[in-house]
């Protein structure tokens, strides 16, 4: 006969047994999921403009001066008191709905001061677990679209990810929106290479549109509008997707068009923000400089700095904003064609009280 001090051991081995069995199968059946729901949209996708202004400006004009403002909004949740888990920080999510709500209220006001020509706005959410669902694509549009053309197009659609576990990030649905004073004639979305592998599913999706605007001397104005990636473990990818940028910009300047590539470059556009800005970033390796030997003749970048009075255009999200203690850099900035004249590009200073960006200017007139 066998002992009860024997039986039990075995009992409770086999239950742990069979609870690791269930775990395997969970976390198996989750992966499945996370691969399975994973769907790239297509490339040269055609994006709906939307805001009919026929009896407004058509056309923009070589021999006038134009405002241009791009913004990522960190889809609304970084306040100044924000901090973000992927940058070593504690939140995964706005504060609350309200919160998120309210601030994306504050953005559009500010922008709506600016009275900008153009806008290029990235990070702005529509279906998210991180915003509670809080369509920011609507609030904009019922902000702007009285006397704005609107384009927008998906960045990234992301399952339901489990991270951190004690308050999951969950799905993510984002997009950069394009607005403009002049009609928009059209907008595709092109798709970024990207990584393969469980690794996508931390970087997401990425893409950029393409938007066109007439010009009186019978070519065109270019808007694209990017988000690159962000927390790439292969640095092969950031190159293709400069490359496929690049293309894209050669062939309109080929057509002899006028060509603005803004937005959220992810890289440092200023070669050693750390030095400039006096906080030290050698734990954060997400932000490399920008490999200035990789842009084609006739294509010029333009980043906002100022030496007098440097101002980064985003801040390291591991802590609340502290100038002190907070890495800052300025990925934010823009590649044009040599026939777009720069007269000033700069950042707006707000001390990071909306976003983990600051919105940066670009003034800028056209040369045939």
């Amino acid at each position: 006969m066998k002992s009860k001090s024997t039986s039990v051991p075995k009992r409770i081995l086999k239950t742990l047994l069979v609870l690791i069995l269930i775990l395997i199968l969970v976390l198996a059946g989750y992966v499945a999921y996370a691969f399975i729901y994973y769907d790239r949209l297509p490339d040269n996708l055609e994006l709906k403009v939307k805001g009919d202004h026929s009896s407004d400006v058509l056309e923009v004009s070589e021999d006038k001066s134009y405002h241009l403002t791009d913004w990522n909004i960190g889809f609304g949740a970084y306040t100044d008191q924000f901090s973000f888990f992927m940058d070593g920080g504690d939140y995964s999510r706005a504060f609350s709905k309200e919160a998120n709500i309210e601030n994306i209220n504050e953005i559009i006001d500010v922008l709506k001061s600016y009275n900008s020509d153009i806008y290029l706005i990235q990070e702005v959410d529509f279906d998210s677990t991180r915003t509670y669902h809080v369509n920011q694509e609507e609030m904009f549009y019922d902000a702007f679209l009285d006397s704005y053309s609107a384009v927008f197009g998906v960045n990234y659609d992301s399952p339901y990810l489990f991270y951190p576990i004690t308050e999951p990030i969950g799905a993510s649905k984002s997009g950069i929106m394009t607005l403009s004073k002049t009609n928009i004639t059209d907008s595709i979305r092109r798709s970024f290479p990207i990584q393969s592998g469980f690794a996508k599913m931390m970087d997401l999706d990425r893409a950029y549109t393409v938007s066109r605007i007439p010009c009186d001397n019978g070519k065109e104005l270019v808007l694209i509008n990017l988000h690159m990636s962000a927390y790439t473990t292969d640095d092969t990818i950031v190159r293709q997707q400069l490359d496929m940028l690049f293309g894209t910009m050669n062939e309109e300047i080929a057509k002899g068009n006028f060509v603005i590539a803004g937005g959220d470059f992810n890289m440092d556009l200023l070669q050693d923000s750390a030095s400039i800005f006096g906080v030290s970033g050698e734990n954060f390796s997400w932000a490399q400089p920008f490999p200035l030997d990789s842009i084609p003749e006739g294509i010029e970048l333009v980043a906002p700095y100022d030496p007098a009075d440097p101002v980064p255009s985003c801040r390291n999200a591991d802590s609340p904003w502290d100038p002190a203690t907070n890495f800052q850099i300025t990925i934010d900035g823009f590649l044009v064609s040599e026939n777009v004249k720069v007269d000033l590009c700069e950042v707006t200073d707000l001390q990071f009280a909306y976003s983990d960006h600051e919105p940066v200017q670009l003034f800028f007139h056209l040369e045939g």
